[in-house]
Formats: C-alpha cells, structure tokens, sequence
C-alpha cells in the first residue's frame, strides 16, 4: 500500500475495494516528469506540460468512486494526459477489459501510451489511445459502459451521453462542478452534481 493511497483511504476518499487496489499497484510516480517524482505522492495537481496536469488524487479517488468501473467493462477515457487515469482503469477492468483513452495533445499522447504501457496494459490489447479531442467522444469504438472525463466542459456533451451503454455512468467536470450521469433508458439520464473543483478546460483539437 503507498503512502498516497493510505492517506486517501484515512481522509475517507478511497473506499472501493477495487479503486483502492489500483491506487495501490499503479503509482503516480510512473506518471510525472521526472522532476516532479518527490512530489507524486502529495496531494496536488502537478503540471506534465502542454499547460495540462496530473489531476489532484483526492479528485481522481472521488471521479473514480462515482464512476464505479468494474472488470470487464470497456471504459472511455478523455482527456488522459499522462495516462494514469488510464492505467488505473485498465487495472481494474483487467484482460477481459477495454480503455479508449483519448488525449488531444500528441506529446501528451505518446507519452500516456508509454507510460501505461510499463505496466504492459498496452501490449494486453487493454488500453487503446487516440490523438483525438474529447468532445464527441469516439463513436467507433461506441458503446461504453462507462465514460470518465477529466476536463471541464461548459456543458454535458450529448454525444457522450448517447456513447453510454444503458445501465452506464458519466462522470465530467461542467464548470467545475463533478457531474454524475447515469443512463437509465434509452431517453432517460439521472443526473447529479457536485461542487468544489477545479479542472484544466476540455478544448477542441486544433485542425492546424
């Protein structure tokens, strides 16, 4: 068990067994620039280039606890950075799972798929990542049980909302506020929100 996710555990952010078990096998160090690695254990975002960060763990633990992946499911992952959201999912969702992770920033593309891939996740055929922008989602590999984004965005894309499975769970930042979306029906989302975040803005890839 890391110090990090011993002291989520204590403050009351982890609680589910399997999101527990990730924090604890799938280290954040792995996913910093290397002059950030005696800080991947504190509680904070940290930036990783390209004007984004390493979202803060307490924030990544409670968009996981709302999210409630499980193993075996295919999960969209947007806006995955440096790919520890990512491996954090493929953890979780395990050989019998699938993550599409998607990054806009080429850089930050590349340097997501290797990191995950120190864990080999890549090369199991678990997670999949495409240089694509985040808000309409990635339709071909459609539909997804769960969708996690880790931008904000002014409002609920309705693209994502109609890439969920039914049964499935969105959880996105709209304004800074943790949106939890649940499809019930096929025309029927449960929604609630949460404040008190703070998140880099979901932005369209550019064509350039």
């Amino acid at each position: 068990m890391s110090v990090l996710s011993n002291k989520l555990m204590q403050e009351g952010y982890l609680k589910n067994d399997l999101i527990i078990d990730a924090f604890a096998n799938v280290s954040r160090v792995e996913f910093v620039p290397s002059e950030m690695e005696l800080q991947a254990d504190i509680d904070i975002p940290l930036p990783i280039g390209h004007g984004q960060t390493i979202s803060q763990p307490k924030t990544v633990a409670i968009m996981l606890e709302f999210l409630d992946p499980r193993p075996g499911q295919k999960i969209l992952d947007i806006g995955s950075g440096s790919g520890w959201t990512t491996a954090l999912l493929s953890f979780i969702v395990g050989e019998n799972g699938k993550v599409i992770a998607l990054e806009r920033v080429k850089d930050l593309c590349d340097m997501g798929r290797k990191n995950t891939d120190k864990m080999n996740f890549v090369k199991k055929g678990i997670a999949e990542f495409y240089n694509l922008s985040g808000e309409k989602g990635n339709e071909a590999r459609a539909p997804y049980d769960r969708i996690l984004v880790s931008a904000s965005s002014r409002k609920v894309p309705e693209e994502l909302k109609k890439q969920l499975n039914i049964g499935g769970k969105m959880v996105i930042p709209i304004n800074n506020r943790i949106h939890y979306i649940e499809r019930k029906k096929e025309d029927d989302f449960y929604e609630e929100e949460y404040s008190g975040f703070a998140f880099v803005p979901l932005i369209k890839k550019s064509s350039a």
